[in-house]
C-alpha cells in the first residue's frame, strides 16, 4: 500500500507546478530608451564641438585700447579673419590695457615666440595714407606669424606696423647717441642717398642719458656695414658756416621731410671687416662730427693766448702751412687753473689736439710718445701757434702753426694743468694793431714844422707854375683863334690838291711821261756809245791828242 501511494503524490506536485508563473531575464533593450540616449549623445557632441571650435585663448597687451571693442574687433592675417577680441580691461597697475582674444584652431600654429601683433587703423605719414579700409569697418589687429619653434600665448600689440617682415634677411644693429637726435620708428637709413633700411625701435635710457636706436638694414646691403663704418643723423639740409667757408648738403626728399640716418666709411679709414648682428655703433650729429670721431689717437696741448679768442670755437681746425693736423678741443679750457709763473699777464687757455691720423698714418704706426718728443724738439726750433682769420664773412678763427726762427732761442718749457703749453705768438689782428701803434709812434716823433714849411714853399711854387701854365694856355687859345692860323688848313688842302694834279700829269699814260721815257732811252744809247771812248781815254789819255798811239814820242831837236 505504501509503494502505490508514492507515485501518486509526485503526479500531484507536477500538476501544481504547471499552473505557476516562472521569471526569466529580458534579453534586449526596450526601444523607448533610444530617444534619450540619442539626445544625450548629440548634446555631448555639441558641447565638444563648441569647446573645440572656440580656439586658443591669447592675452594681448597694449598702451591704449583706442579703436578696440570687445566682441567686435577682429584679428586678421593676410586679410583673413583668424580670431576675435573677447574681452578688454585695464591691467592691475592701471598702466596699460589687457585684451583677451580667441584664435581659431587652424591658426594656432601662427602663435610663435617671435610673432608680432599691431593695430591697423587710418594713418597719415611720410609714406602716404594707409588703413583707409578701416574707416567704415573699424580698426582690427594684424598678426604676422613668426619663424620660431617655441609657442607663445602672451603678446604685446604695437601701435605701428613693423619695419621689416618676419624672416626677412638683413642686419640688425644698435645705435647709441646723445639726447637730441630726433629719430622715429620708420625713419630711413640711407647709404650715399639710397634707402637701405629703417629704424625699428627707439628708447631713452635715463640712467646713461643716451638714446638707443634699433636699426634694420636689408640684404644685400648689410655687407656695407663694417667695423670702420660711421653713422650720423641726416637732417635733410646741412648748412654750415665756419672757418672753412659755407657748406650746403641736401639729402633725399624723405630725409628732408622727416630726417633719418646715413652711414659710410670715412676716406681716411680702410673699409674694414663685416660686423656681427646686433653690433653697437655711435650715432653722430652730422657727417663732419662722424669724420672727426675717427681720429682717436691724438696729443693734447694748451695754448695760452694773450689776445682775444672771439671767433675761435670748438672744432676749429689746427693747420700747419695750410694742412690740417688737429682740432680745437675746448675754448676756454680749465679757465680757473693757476697760470704759469713766467706769465706776466692773464692768458686764455685753449685746449688743442694734434691728430697724426689726419696725415694718413695708421693707428698701428702711431707712437704717441715719439710724436710728443718730436713736437717738443720743434718748439726749440721756433714752432709757434697763432690765431688767424679763416673767413672774412663769419670772422671765424683757426689755429695756424708755423716756424718763427727768430724766436727759437726764447722758448721756455711750460705746463698748464698737467698739459704741455704750446708756445704762441701774436695773431694777425694783434700784429696789425702793433704795426699801427708803431706807425703812430713814428708819426708822433716826426718834426712836423720843417715839413710844413717845405710843403708851403712847394705849394707856392706850384701856384706860380699854375699861373704860368694858365698864361701859356691863354696864348695857345689866341693863336688857335687867329684867322690866319685857321686858314692854314685850307691852304694845306689846296697845296695837296695841286700836288695831286701834278702827279696825275706824270702818270704813265700822260704825254710828258712818254717824252721823258724817250729822252731817257736816248740818253741810255748815248751812254752806251760813249763807253768805248771812255774806256780808251781811261787806258791811254793821249789818244785825245794823237791819232796813232803806236808812234814814238817826238824828240825835240837840240839847239844849234
Amino acid at each position: 500500500m505504501a509503494n502505490d501511494s508514492t507515485p501518486k503524490k509526485a503526479d500531484i506536485n507536477d500538476k501544481n507546478n504547471l499552473h505557476r508563473a516562472k521569471s526569466s531575464p529580458q534579453t534586449r533593450l526596450s526601444p523607448i530608451w533610444i530617444v534619450p540616449i540619442v539626445a544625450v549623445v548629440i548634446g555631448l557632441w555639441l558641447v565638444y564641438d563648441n569647446y573645440a571650435s572656440r580656439g586658443t585663448l591669447v592675452t594681448l597687451t597694449m598702451e591704449s585700447a583706442e579703436g578696440i571693442e570687445a566682441g567686435s574687433t577682429l584679428i586678421r592675417s593676410r586679410n583673413v579673419e583668424i580670431g576675435r577680441v573677447q574681452n578688454v580691461r585695464l591691467s592691475d597697475d592701471l598702466s596699460h590695457a589687457v585684451m583677451t582674444a580667441r584664435i581659431q584652431p587652424e591658426a594656432e600654429a601662427m602663435l610663435r615666440e617671435d610673432s608680432r601683433f599691431w593695430v591697423v587703423k587710418p594713418r597719415i605719414g611720410r609714406e602716404g595714407i594707409s588703413g583707409l579700409g578701416t574707416v567704415l569697418s573699424g580698426a582690427y589687429i594684424q598678426l604676422e606669424p613668426g619663424q620660431s619653434n617655441e609657442p607663445k600665448r602672451e603678446f604685446t600689440v604695437n601701435d605701428t606696423p613693423p619695419v621689416a617682415p618676419a624672416g626677412q634677411a638683413g642686419l640688425q644693429i644698435s645705435l647709441v647717441s646723445q639726447l637730441g637726435n630726433s629719430l622715429r620708428i620708420g625713419d630711413p637709413v640711407s647709404y650715399q642717398g639710397y634707402t637701405v633700411g629703417r629704424v625699428e625701435d627707439t628708447r631713452f635710457d635715463a640712467n646713461s642719458r643716451t638714446m638707443h636706436h634699433q636699426v634694420f638694414i636689408e640684404e644685400p646691403y648689410g655687407q656695407l656695414v663694417t667695423d670702420s663704418t660711421r653713422f650720423w643723423t641726416s637732417s635733410g639740409v646741412d648748412f654750415q658756416l665756419d672757418a672753412d667757408g659755407v657748406r650746403v648738403n641736401v639729402e633725399s626728399l624723405e630725409a628732408l621731410l622727416g630726417g633719418g640716418v646715413t652711414f659710410g666709411v670715412p676716406e681716411d679709414l680702410p673699409m674694414g671687416q663685416p660686423v656681427e648682428p646686433n653690433a653697437r655703433f655711435n650715432l653722430y650729429a652730422d657727417e663732419n662730427t662722424a669724420r672727426e670721431g675717427t681720429f682717436n689717437r691724438y696729443l693734447e696741448y694748451v695754448l695760452l693766448v694773450d689776445d682775444t679768442v672771439r671767433g675761435l670755437s670748438k672744432g676749429a681746425p689746427v693747420e700747419f702751412r695750410g694742412v690740417r693736423i688737429g682740432t680745437v678741443a675746448s675754448v676756454p679750457w680749465n679757465f680757473t687753473a693757476p697760470q704759469p709763473d713766467s706769465r706776466s699777464q692773464f692768458a686764455i687757455p685753449v685746449l688743442i689736439r694734434i691728430e697724426p691720423q689726419r696725415l694718413g698714418i695708421e693707428n698701428t704706426d702711431i707712437d704717441i710718445e715719439e710724436w710728443d718728443s718730436r713736437f717738443k724738439r720743434l718748439f726749440g726750433l721756433g714752432l709757434r701757434a697763432s690765431l688767424k682769420n679763416g673767413s672774412l664773412l663769419t670772422g671765424a678763427l683757426f689755429v695756424d702753426l708755423n716756424f718763427q726762427r727768430e724766436l727759437a732761442d726764447e722758448y721756455v718749457a711750460e705746463t698748464f694743468s698737467e698739459r704741455t703749453v704750446f708756445p704762441t705768438v701774436a695773431g694777425g689782428f694783434a700784429q696789425i694793431q702793433a704795426q699801427v701803434t708803431s706807425l703812430l709812434e713814428k708819426l708822433n716823433a716826426l718834426d712836423v714844422e720843417p715839413l710844413l714849411t717845405g710843403l708851403d714853399r712847394n705849394l707856392q711854387a706850384s701856384e706860380s707854375m699854375l699861373i704860368e701854365i694858365r698864361q701859356v694856355s691863354t696864348s695857345i687859345n689866341q693863336l688857335l683863334n687867329d684867322p690866319d692860323t685857321q686858314a692854314v688848313g685850307g691852304n694845306v688842302n689846296a697845296t695837296l690838291e695841286e700836288l695831286r694834279n701834278t702827279l696825275q700829269g706824270v702818270s704813265p699814260s700822260s704825254p710828258a711821261y712818254q717824252e721823258l721815257t724817250t729822252a731817257i732811252q736816248r740818253l741810255d744809247r748815248l751812254m752806251r756809245d760813249l763807253q768805248p771812248l771812255t774806256r780808251t781815254l781811261n787806258e791811254n789819255p793821249r789818244a785825245l791828242l794823237f791819232d796813232n798811239l803806236d808812234t814814238q814820242d817826238p824828240v825835240p831837236r837840240a839847239p844849234r
